[in-house]
C-alpha cells in the first residue's frame, strides 16, 4: 500500500526532494560550524571575531534568511520557478566560495548575506513544488518525506565538515559550494516547472503587493500578538546554533566523551572524535537532529492527540528544561540526555506552529497567515543574535571572562593580534596563575558561573510557553483551537 503511494509522486517531486537534501547538507555544513569559526582562535584558522560580532552577523543574517522569502515568493510567481532556482544556485555557490576565503569582518558579513540571498530565493521555491507536486491523499507522506530530507541534510552536512576542518576550514565552505554545483544538473535535467497561476502584474508592483499582504494579516490582532509570543520560543531554540558550539567549543573538555568512544570502539572514536582525543562540538550538536529522525514519528503520533495549542505549550517548556539541564554538571555525557529533552520539546512544538497559524486563519486568508509563518523566526534569530553576542560576551565568554579576572588582580596582558592569539593568551595566562590550561578553565567556572546563562535561556522558554497559556486562555476560549 505504501509503495503504491509513493508511485503517485511525480519526477519533479523526488527531485524537489533531492534538492533539499543538499541544500540542507550545505547549509547546516557550514551554520553549525559557523559560531566557532567566527569566534575561535586565529591559529586553528579561524577567524578570531567577538562574540558581539558573532551574534550581530548571525542575528541579523538569518534573520533576513527568513523574512525575504514573503518577498522572494513573489519574485519565483513572477519569474518562473525553474529560474529563480538555478539563479538562488548560483548565488549560494558562488557565496560559499567566496566567504571561505575572506578575514575581513565586513566582507564575511557581506558573503553570509550574499549566501542568505540565496537561500530566501530558495525557500519558497522548493515549498511550493512540494505543494504543488502532491494531492489531498498524499501530502502528508509527502511532506513528511520532505522534512525527512530536511534533517537527513541537517544530520551529514555537520558531520562532514567536522571532518573536514580537521584539515582545513576551507574545505567546509568548498564542499558547501561543490553540493550546491550538483543542484544546477539536478535542475536543468530532471525538474519540470509546476503549473502556477500566471502573474500579469510588474515585478515591482508584486513585491509591494506580498509587504501589504503582510500588514494585511498582522491587522488581526489575535495573530499578530501569538506571531510575537512565538519570537521567543525561535529564541530559545536557535541558541542551538548559536551558543551551544562556542560554549562546549570554550568550556567542556571532551576528551573523556572520546576515550569512552574509543574503549567501546577505536573506529567509532575515528569516526566521531579528532586527531586530538576529543569531540568535536558539532557532533554532539548533531544529536538533536539524530533524535528528531528517530523519534519524530512517534512524537507526532503522541502529540495529534493534543489541541495544537496544547501540544507547543507542552513542548515549548520541556525543550525550555531541556535547554537548562545542558550544563547543569559540565559533563559532555549529560549532554546526551539533556539535547534528547529538548528535542522531545522540539518536536512536539515546532511542526505545530504552522498547523496552528493555518487553523488561525480566516478560511479566504489561509495562503496569506501561511505566508507570514517565517516571521517569528525572523524575529527569533535577531533576538537569538542578541543573546549570544553581547549577552553571552558578558555573562560566558571564556576571553572575556579572562581579561576581567586579570583586571580585578591588576595584571596587563598583550592584545590580541595575528602573532598573539586566542590560545597564546590562556596558555600565558595559565602560566602566570601557575596552572594548566584546564585548570585555569575550572577556575574560571567557578568564579564566574558562565553555565547560568542556560537558565536565562530556560526563563525565555518557559515565559514563552506561559505567554501562550494565558493567551489561549484570555483571547483565543471562543475559537477552541
Amino acid at each position: 500500500m505504501q509503495l503504491k503511494v509513493f508511485s503517485q509522486f511525480p519526477k519533479t517531486f523526488w527531485t524537489a526532494n533531492t534538492l533539499e537534501l543538499f541544500e540542507r547538507w550545505a547549509w547546516y555544513g557550514m551554520f553549525n560550524v559557523l559560531a566557532i569559526y567566527l569566534t575561535a582562535s586565529k591559529d586553528t584558522g579561524a577567524l578570531g571575531f567577538t562574540q558581539e560580532q558573532k551574534g550581530s552577523m548571525m542575528g541579523i543574517v538569518t534573520a533576513m534568511l527568513y523574512f525575504l522569502p514573503v518577498i522572494t515568493g513573489s519574485i519565483a510567481d513572477k519569474l518562473g520557478y525553474k529560474k529563480v532556482l538555478l539563479l538562488s544556485f548560483g548565488i549560494l555557490s558562488t557565496g560559499y566560495l567566496i566567504m571561505g576565503h575572506l578575514t575581513d569582518y565586513s566582507l564575511v558579513f557581506a558573503a553570509f548575506f550574499f549566501i542568505a540571498l540565496g537561500g530566501a530565493l530558495f525557500k519558497p521555491v522548493i515549498s511550493a513544488t512540494i505543494a504543488k507536486t502532491t494531492n489531498k491523499e498524499n501530502s502528508s507522506i509527502g511532506f513528511g518525506i520532505f522534512y525527512m530530507m530536511v534533517n537527513m541534510g541537517a544530520m551529514i552536512g555537520p558531520f562532514v565538515a567536522s571532518k573536514l576542518r580537521e584539515t582545513s576550514w576551507d574545505y567546509v565552505f568548498y564542499l558547501s559550494s561543490a553540493i550546491i554545483a550538483l543542484n544546477f544538473v539536478l535542475v536543468l535535467f530532471f525538474y519540470k516547472e509546476p503549473a502556477r497561476v500566471k502573474n500579469d502584474a510588474s515585478l515591482k508592483d508584486s513585491i509591494v503587493q506580498a509587504l501589504k499582504n503582510i500588514f494585511i494579516a498582522l491587522r488581526d490582532f489575535r495573530f499578530f500578538l501569538f506571531l510575537l509570543i512565538i519570537v521567543g520560543f525561535w529564541s530559545m531554540y536557535f541558541q542551538l546554533f548559536y551558543t551551544l558550539p562556542v560554549f562546549i567549543d570554550q568550556w567542556v573538555n571532551t576528551t573523556g566523551l572520546y576515550d569512552w568512544l574509543f574503549n567501546v570502539s577505536p573506529r567509532l572514536a575515528g569516526i566521531f572524535g579528532t586527531s586530538q582525543g576529543t569531540v568535536n562540538p558539532e557532533m554532539i550538536l548533531n544529536l538533536d537532529s539524530l533524535y528528531i529522525v528517530v523519534f519524530q514519528v512517534i512524537v507526532s503520533g503522541i502529540v495529534m492527540r493534543l489541541r495544537p495549542v496544547s501540544a507547543m505549550i507542552v513542548g515549548i517548556a520541556v525543550a525550555s528544561v531541556g535547554i537548562g539541564l545542558t550544563f547543569m554538571f559540565n559533563n559532555p555525557f549529560f549532554l546526551f540526555f539533556s539535547i534528547l529533552i529538548f528535542a522531545f520539546g522540539e518536536m512536539a512544538s515546532s511542526p505545530k506552529i504552522t498547523e496552528y497559524i493555518g487553523r488561525m486563519a480566516p478560511a479566504d486568508k489561509v495562503g496569506l497567515y501561511m505566508g507570514c509563518s517565517f516571521l517569528p523566526m525572523s524575529g527569533g534569530n535577531f533576538l537569538a543574535g542578541i543573546l549570544s553576542g553581547p549577552v553571552y560576551a558578558d555573562w560566558s565568554d571564556k576571553l572575556q571572562l579572562i581579561r576581567r579576572d586579570l583586571d580585578s588582580k591588576g595584571i596587563d596582558m598583550p592584545e590580541l593580534s595575528d602573532q598573539f592569539t586566542q590560545n597564546d593568551l590562556f596558555l600565558e595566562v595559565a602560566r602566570n596563575y601557575g596552572m594548566t590550561v584546564n585548570e585555569l578553565t575550572a577556575y574560571l567556572w567557578q568564579t564566574y558561573q558562565p553555565q547560568n546563562i542556560w537558565y536565562l535561556f530556560t526563563g525565555i522558554g518557559l515565559a514563552t510557553a506561559l505567554l501562550l497559556f494565558i493567551f489561549d486562555r484570555l483571547l483565543m476560549r471562543d475559537k477552541q483551537l
